[in-house]
């Protein structure tokens, strides 16, 4: 479908609902939906269902309707996805996949997903719901195109799954729910293979992400937790049971033993040494075929978030690239921000497993139009560049007149 641009050069809301939302078989759903989008843009503060139906519609029905669209309507999100993926493929340049845990505090216990956890960098335990977004991520941007719901076990009850509408072949775990993800996601990619940076030091099982990935194919960069079991490695891999015991990725890097020679590479001159070292990962003796062999290595102390150790399956390039895109993590994370403090992340009223999918999508659909379009709009006036970083943020508040510009004249009747 042609983009359609506005007397400014910036695409239409217009043309970008119609590309998303085409698939929906009912007038009304397409209505709607950018009904949904077009509040999340423009309302300030909480984005609540009835203030955003009093900002984009006069329709006394609008906030009823706009609840049932998200809550009851049985449409599928994910050609949603796939349209917003391919969007955003036309308007930059990605790099990687990267996967980003957003929590998410909830009230009650009736929410889909909802359960009390240990959140490390709250310090507390809350009520919460754990998400996961896959970003398609460049140089310049993270845009939040799919995600996944942590279930824990105490949502393996019937009863529970059948009140949130959780349906009945949603049993694999997260791991599962992400790799599939992924795999989905590169059968849309319209610049080949990109490899996969993913956060697995605080709520996914490192071992069985870092597992899948490699199984399927994927290149990766994964941090990984301090305790993740590890076994030192080398390029040729052996069939049988390395005899060397496992230990735990922090101690590998650290200690320095003549028989583990460990290799502390500068990406440039003058810069930080980043301790490396290639390694396995435990398996039983029964497993068929070679082990993968991967590359652990740390950042310095105090650079990135949380958990500086890293494991890839990329060996054979250049240092440099793999922390270059550990960087992403970082950058995904400050997007997961954005989308609570300015898109409405956090604001989803419903309980249910569809429902929250609906909520998180159109969420991903407000934030990388508002992100693309602002700097369409923003160098077109030679203001913000693609690499500034110290420029205003164009789409810290959607609410701003340039988006109400661009969608007001997309009112719901």
């Amino acid at each position: 479908m042609t983009a359609q641009h506005g007397a400014d050069g910036s695409e239409t809301f217009s043309g970008f609902a119609d590309e998303l939302f085409r698939h929906l078989p009912r007038a009304d759903q397409r209505r709607w939906a950018a009904a949904y989008v077009q509040g999340l843009l423009t309302t300030r503060g909480k984005k609540t269902v009835r203030r955003m139906a009093a900002e984009v519609t006069d329709s006394s029905t609008a906030a009823q309707a706009l609840h049932q669209f998200i809550n009851s309507s049985p449409w599928d999100w994910a050609p949603i996805r796939a349209a917003l993926v391919r969007w955003a493929q036309q308007r930059t340049q990605p790099r990687c996949w990267t996967i980003a845990p957003a929590v998410l505090p909830k009230r009650g216990e009736q929410s889909c997903g909802v359960h009390r956890r240990f959140i490390p960098h709250a310090g507390r335990t809350v009520n919460c719901q754990i998400g996961f977004g896959v970003f398609l991520s460049s140089d310049t941007e993270d845009l939040p195109v799919a995600w996944s719901m942590l279930l824990p076990d105490e949502w393996s009850d019937e009863a529970r799954r059948l009140r949130a509408r959780i349906p009945s072949d949603a049993t694999a775990s997260t791991e599962e729910w992400l790799l599939d993800l992924t795999d989905e996601l590169a059968a849309h990619a319209a610049h080949g293979p990109m490899p996969v940076v993913a956060d697995a030091t605080g709520y996914l099982d490192a071992s069985a992400l870092i597992s899948g990935l490699s199984a399927r194919g994927h290149e990766f960069v994964v941090a990984v937790p301090d305790n993740l079991l590890v076994r030192p490695g080398s390029h040729l891999a052996a069939r049988q049971c390395p005899e060397a015991a496992p230990v735990t990725a922090v101690q590998l890097i650290s200690e320095r033993p003549a028989s583990i020679p460990q290799l502390a590479v500068l990406p440039s001159a003058g810069g930080p040494q980043y301790p490396t070292r290639l390694v396995h990962l435990p398996r039983t003796c029964s497993l068929p075929g070679p082990q993968h062999t991967y590359r652990l290595f740390a950042q310095p102390h105090g650079q990135g978030r949380r958990g500086c150790l890293w494991l890839t399956n990329m060996v054979k390039q250049p240092l440099g690239d793999h922390i270059g895109l550990a960087g992403r993590r970082a950058e995904a994370a400050g997007t997961v921000d954005s989308l609570e403090r300015n898109f409405g992340l956090r604001d989803f009223e419903g309980r249910s497993f569809p429902g929250w999918h609906h909520h998180m999508t159109l969420v991903s659909a407000a934030f990388t139009y508002a992100r693309l379009t602002a700097h369409h709009n923003m160098r077109s006036v030679g203001g913000l560049g693609s690499n500034s970083r110290t420029a205003p943020d164009p789409y810290a508040e959607p609410w701003t007149s340039l988006h109400r510009r661009q969608v007001q004249g997309h009112r719901t009747a």
